[in-house]
């Protein structure tokens, strides 16, 4: 079984930790695949805003140099721990209203999707591009956390774009995904250390990315664990 975290954040966006010490940690942690999904964030809310003012968002200017620095760690990554290494964003819809807010991944990334897009769009894009599409942390959150409701609120009309949902976020179980039956993965959500420390996906099979994503896709072959070590 492959040990892997598809939901991880670094200085790019919000996360504290640099690119290349974040893909140490995992490495020199066992890890099998992660994927870095640093934030896309929407414009048009005062957060949204927020978030850009301070740099918390992977833009369009700023996409291809993060994708590449992303591919470039990648291969550190294989060459010295074995570790696959997926480019991925976070599309992040932020609103006052958790009624309002939702975010995705979109692992596999190949080209910039806005978050201001409408979700067909971006869903759309991103089977275009041949990512995979994973519902972030889509129920009730503990501590501080900012809960995203949509997507969940609006499962009926999405859950047809969605490949997979977050079952588990960090320290957080959604035992409504697993009690509709969807797809699921578990992620930890990192953006400091000792955010490793949290709920993983474990896949049976090859250390490829489309056999990564097609496992993930098929949920066969996929179990979460809680990981502490």
């Amino acid at each position: 079984m492959l040990l892997c975290d598809f939901h991880i954040h670094t200085t790019y966006s919000d996360g504290s930790i640099e690119l290349r010490k974040t893909i140490d940690i995992f490495g020199q942690s066992g890890f099998d695949v992660i994927a870095v999904t640093d934030h896309v964030v929407n414009t048009d809310s005062t957060i949204g805003a927020i978030a850009h003012r301070f740099q918390y968002s992977v833009t369009e200017k700023t996409f291809d140099t993060y994708l590449q620095a992303v591919r470039d760690e990648a291969v550190r990554a294989w060459n010295k721990y074995g570790m696959l290494v997926i480019p991925g964003i976070e599309i992040s819809k932020n609103y006052i209203s958790r009624e309002k807010s939702a975010h995705m991944l979109i692992l596999d990334v190949k080209n910039f999707i806005p978050a201001d897009w409408s979700y067909e769009k971006i869903f759309l894009e991103a089977k275009r591009q041949k990512a995979l599409t994973v519902a972030c942390h889509p129920h009730a959150m503990s501590g501080m956390s900012k809960n995203t409701y949509y997507l969940w609120n609006n499962r009926e009309k999405y859950a047809k774009y969605i490949d997979a949902w977050e079952v588990a976020n960090r320290d957080d179980v959604f035992s409504v995904i697993g009690m509709k039956q969807y797809p699921y993965i578990a992620n930890s959500d990192f953006h400091k250390a000792r955010h490793i420390y949290s709920w993983k996906t474990l896949l049976n099979c090859r250390k490829e990315v489309s056999a990564v994503k097609s496992c993930i896709r098929h949920n066969r072959g996929v179990a979460i664990t809680l990981f502490r070590n």
